[in-house]
């Protein structure tokens, strides 16, 4: 007996020929699952609402007729307004202070972030109606506020404390004060969620640090601060109905003086509830689309904007597209003489000489000396944990060296030399040498809020190349890395090895000297390691130094002009492939070639 299932025919089928019966086949009905717990659920929240609507609307002690004379009523609506203004300015004012403090948090100084971390503790723990009070009541303290340049005679301002601080003026302060506290610990929180390889691209590119903050790690910060930092907002407008202390006609204590006036008590705090739940609906309307924007490149297909948003971003969009499309003939047009740099470059030479690395105990690096000739491709192999990956970060200074010094043409790497003696360089100059050595991750590291023609044209554009000429030279390496119709596509809709072949475009959009590679195929399937390997084959041809930490033994034997093999931080064996693959002077070599061939 076959085991095989049989699919019932219709008799009036049986005769037919195949196409006949595929079409009885498409024209089955689908009959979809029945979910009764759905349905239930369904059902039990129809009778609820039903039952709450009823309740309130059947009620006549819920005066609804009071509540529709007040609810636009002039003292209402100005009372409101001012919650609207006293929401408005506060998240504007505790935003602009939060950014910075969390960013001191985070910062190496000690001083710095305890000060941060204080300010953060003060205002957390101080509840709001404690702050406004004292700021009020602050004259008590210092009769005159002056303002000027300390230890100087230099004045803006000097006069009655009381002068300065109004009401107003207190519900502000604290108001924003007690924002910016929490507000910067979810900005805290959100970059330090952002991977910490988005940094070091960045760093790699030779940004600016006040670039890598707001253009790599605050916009990708943001899909983890918006929902944290909307429930503050949305926290304060609610929160602004303390400034009552203040005898502040705000939203709620307006309703308050009507009510107390004239004893309507339910139907006007229904006043206050119905906009405060109004204030809240559009917050989350904006908080919605703004979470939307910053989605972009999180996922495979793009977030889509309601009709009604789109029909008032309409003219906005008509406007971008017509920018984007002017920026692309523009690109178009620009001079691309350059774009086949990579022919006819001449590498830099890159000399090691004794370089050591610890990390506390552990010496990953120890006396390494090596020399890689100009426009030569060195592959660097060993085993995990031997030094490779330290020693290719430490040629472009993403890890500085406890001893000995790396230089490339002449030109020390990180450091400024006096005589015997090094003093490592600031940042800002470690970062414009930087542009000169190109790095490709093992895990890609592409900006994923930026677009692939965004992530090749933003270190260009920040070194100052204009944009025009900066696109058009990313398409024309696009292109050579077999990705042209690609330029628009975010990071996440591509496949491992076409995002592996855009970080090579984007470490070859600065021209630099020398390209480092730190295992590019190890993160990808095998079946797309090829398309990888063969545009470093390409590369291999230009003229630009490589250096390239791979377990790819057989692309190693057929690009390299150098092998290094490297094992305890040391480096053991280095030659032309033929001696080090083929006839390996060392037994360590042969040992950890036996194992890998």
């Amino acid at each position: 007996m076959s085991d095989t299932p049989h699919i019932a025919v219709p008799s009036s089928a049986r005769g037919g020929s195949a196409a006949h019966d595929a079409t009885d086949y498409a024209h089955f009905r689908v009959v979809p699952a029945r979910h009764r717990a759905r349905t239930a659920g369904t059902v039990f929240a129809v009778v609820l609402i039903a039952l709450v609507l009823h309740s309130a609307l059947g009620n006549p002690r819920w005066e609804w007729g009071v509540f529709a004379q007040w609810f636009f009523a002039e003292p209402i609506l100005e009372g409101l307004s001012r919650t609207l203004l006293l929401t408005l300015v506060g998240a504007v004012i505790g935003f602009a202070l939060a950014v910075p403090i969390a960013l001191a948090r985070l910062s190496r100084s000690p001083l710095l972030a305890g000060c941060a971390w204080a300010f953060v503790w003060l205002f957390r723990s101080i509840p709001p109606i404690v702050l406004l009070l004292l700021l009020n009541n602050l004259g008590y303290l210092y009769e005159t506020v002056w303002i000027g340049v300390p230890f100087t005679h230099l004045t803006f301002y000097n006069g009655p404390t009381t002068d300065l601080i109004s009401p107003f003026f207190a519900a502000v302060v604290g108001l924003s004060l007690n924002h910016a506290a929490f507000a910067a610990e979810a900005f805290r929180g959100g970059i330090l969620s952002v991977d910490h390889g988005q940094r070091e691209a960045a760093a790699a590119l030779g940004l600016p640090h006040t670039r890598q903050a707001w253009r790599i790690v605050l916009p990708q910060a943001m899909r983890a601060v918006l929902p944290t930092a909307f429930n503050d907002v949305i926290g304060l407008a609610k929160g602004t109905s303390v400034v009552y202390i203040l005898a502040m006609p705000d939203l709620f204590y307006t309703v308050q003086i009507v009510y107390h006036r004239n004893l309507e008590v339910i139907p006007l705090l229904m006043v206050a509830t119905i906009w405060y739940l109004v204030i809240l609906t559009v917050l989350s309307a904006i908080q919605v689309h703004i979470e939307r924007h910053y989605a972009r490149g999180a996922t495979r297909s793009q977030p889509q904007r309601s009709a009604l948003v789109s029909l008032l971003l309409k003219p906005f969009a008509r406007s971008r597209n017509a920018q984007n499309m002017q920026d692309r003939q523009n690109a178009d047009a620009a001079p691309v003489a350059d774009a086949g740099w990579a022919q006819r470059r001449i590498g830099g030479r890159v000399g090691i000489h004794n370089v050591s690395k610890s990390f506390g105990t552990l010496k990953v690096l120890d006396n390494v000396s090596l020399t890689v000739p100009s426009g030569s491709v060195t592959v660097i192999l060993g085993q995990s944990g031997s030094g490779k990956s330290t020693l290719l970060r430490s040629i472009n200074h993403l890890e500085s060296v406890d001893d000995g010094f790396i230089d490339i043409d002449g030109e020390l790497v990180g450091y400024r030399r006096e005589g015997r003696t090094l003093y490592e360089l600031k940042e800002k100059d470690i970062l414009r040498h930087r542009a000169e050595v190109g790095m490709v991750f093992q895990n890609f590291n592409l900006f994923p809020h930026l677009s692939v023609l965004d992530n090749i044209t933003e270190a260009p554009i920040a070194s100052g190349v204009p944009r025009a000429q900066a696109q058009a030279e990313a398409r024309a390496l696009l292109a050579r890395v077999g990705l042209a119709g690609k330029a628009d596509a975010w990071p996440r809709q591509l496949s491992g090895g076409q995002q592996q072949r855009v970080a090579i475009a984007r470490a070859l959009a600065l021209k630099p000297k020398v390209l480092l590679f730190d295992e590019p195929t190890s993160a990808l399937d095998p079946e797309l390691v090829n398309e990888v390997l063969d545009v470093i084959r390409q590369l291999a041809r230009s003229g630009t130094t490589l250096v390239i930490v791979t377990h790819e033994i057989g692309f190693a034997r057929e690009v390299a002009d150098t092998i290094v093999f490297m094992d305890g931080g040391r480096v053991v064996e280095a030659g032309p492939p033929a001696q080090v693959l083929g006839n390996p002077a060392h037994l360590r070599t042969r040992e950890f070639l036996s194992k890998v061939l």
